[in-house]
């Protein structure tokens, strides 16, 4: 059985509200949160965007990891975001995208 991996992340919506939380499975919930299957924040203040996310080992780490961001200043995360994803990208915008599939016209 392989290691679990476990996930710190930033939704962002598009005027840049922000949303912080912890998972084991990203995909999954990212995909709850773009959908709204769940009420709660992300769903009202639209946040579906994946803007950051870092990887751990343990469920502790992560936890600890993401009381540590919500503990931060506005400024500090937007810095965060932007050290990795400057142009605020959604990360899971070609999640499950095949190689064959032609690309998208902007």
């Amino acid at each position: 059985m392989p290691p679990r991996t476990y996930y710190t992340y930033i939704m962002s919506s598009r005027t840049k509200v922000l949303y912080i939380g912890m998972t084991n499975n990203l995909e999954r919930r990212v995909q709850q949160h773009q959908q709204g299957t769940h009420d709660g924040f992300t769903k009202e203040y639209r946040c579906h965007h994946l803007v950051w996310f870092e990887r751990y080992a343990t469920a502790a780490s992560a936890i600890a990891r993401e009381k540590q961001l919500k503990g931060w200043r506005r400024a500090r995360k937007l810095a965060l975001i932007e050290q990795q994803n400057l142009e605020w990208q959604d990360l899971s915008r070609d999640w499950g995208k095949s190689f064959a599939d032609p690309p998208s016209v902007a």
